[in-house]
């Protein structure tokens, strides 16, 4: 799905593959990878199946905020842990996703409706 009016563009560039290094164009993110031993590297740095797990759950906590302050519910403290697996799948490779919300301040049935719109504010995760 294309957006209709883009706000701000990310631009990163990648060297020497997942063996090498990323940056922003910014500044604000230089980083060395290295594959993890499981997946026949180093582990010596981090790794991009580790980037996207921090901007997935960093974007997914940003939706929450949003939806949160438009309900007026309190969701100071709270938390969204991330997990992404990569593995293989018919021959290639793909990803699961697990998102999850440590709330705090709110009842079960706030939070769960919280969790709900903050998914429509940010359908990818």
């Amino acid at each position: 799905m294309q957006p209709s009016d883009v706000h701000y563009t990310a631009v990163a560039t990648a060297e020497n593959g997942q063996d090498g290094r990323v940056a922003t164009d910014d500044g604000n993110l230089d980083v060395v990878v290295n594959p993890r031993k499981e997946m026949g590297g180093s582990g010596a740095a981090t790794n991009p199946e580790q980037l996207f797990t921090a901007g997935y759950s960093a974007c997914f906590q940003g939706a929450f905020g949003v939806v949160a302050r438009q309900g007026n519910a309190d969701i100071f403290g709270s938390t969204v842990p991330a997990e992404v697996g990569i593995g293989k799948n018919e021959g290639d490779f793909g990803i699961n996703v697990k998102i999850s919300a440590g709330i705090l301040n709110v009842d079960t049935a706030t939070a769960k409706d919280l969790i709900k719109k903050a998914h429509q504010v940010r359908s990818y995760s």
